[in-house]
């Protein structure tokens, strides 16, 4: 491309900086230095939406994390507190490691929630088999039958006086009530249907206390994570 000098009006190319004729000197114009404008280059790719998950990773790690916090959340309490914990943590944990990866290294809380669901379903559904299994194994093969059995009547017992007691606090005609619908529900409990569903239930119960803890756990960890590494807009 040729320019005209504006002194002389001689021709100059467009990649020199003087006048050949009279020595003014030229202005030369750039695509490459124009502000704002980078050269291709120097084109990067858009910015990762920090609201959405790369599954393939993510199931890798909640795997890899929900199987021992799984374990660890098992046992014959229906309701373990430390277990709560485990599955926290393994939910968080997993967030962490996931975030590592990412560029921008960073999550929204919602996906970090997602992730820690995940992370409980697995956790959730390995605890209740395992816990499970060995309910079966103690009564059936370890033949503990009596002992489960006692220990299941105490806890119905115990029950049974509470929901008493707080019918003879409502009156005669209440208490009387409650006392035939009682006398039934503890039959039933007591049966081995009613046994049977009532540990099914509980367990149940424990599961869905991990899972809301998982959840939060992975919210919990990308909470923490966004502040320190959400890019500056």
């Amino acid at each position: 491309m040729e320019t005209t000098c504006t002194r002389c009006h001689q021709t100059v190319q467009a990649e020199n900086a003087y006048c050949p004729a009279c020595g003014l000197p030229q202005l030369v114009y750039s695509a490459d230095a124009v502000p704002g404008q980078a050269p291709p280059e120097h084109f990067s790719e858009p910015p990762r939406d920090a609201s959405t998950i790369e599954w393939k990773p993510a199931l890798r790690l909640a795997l890899m994390l929900a199987v021992p916090a799984g374990l660890l959340s098992s046992g014959p309490s229906p309701l373990n507190p430390l277990g709560l914990f485990w599955m926290a943590a393994a939910a968080s944990w997993a967030v962490v490691l996931y975030v590592r990866r990412q560029r921008p290294a960073w999550i929204t809380i919602g996906a970090g929630a997602r992730i820690g669901l995940v992370t409980g379903l697995i956790g959730c559904w390995l605890a209740f088999a395992v816990s499970g299994g060995s309910l079966f194994v103690d009564r059936f093969v370890m033949h503990h039958s009596s002992e489960i059995d006692s220990d299941w009547k105490k806890g119905i017992d115990a029950g049974q006086q509470w929901t008493r007691q707080i019918a003879e606090n409502m009156g005669p005609a209440f208490s009387a009530q409650m006392e035939a619908t009682s006398a039934q529900n503890e039959a039933w409990m007591l049966s081995p249907e009613g046994h049977a569903g009532g540990q099914a239930f509980d367990l149940a119960i424990a599961s869905a206390f991990l899972l809301f803890f998982a959840m939060a756990g992975g919210a919990l960890g990308a909470r923490l994570l966004a502040p320190a590494r959400t890019p500056d807009v």
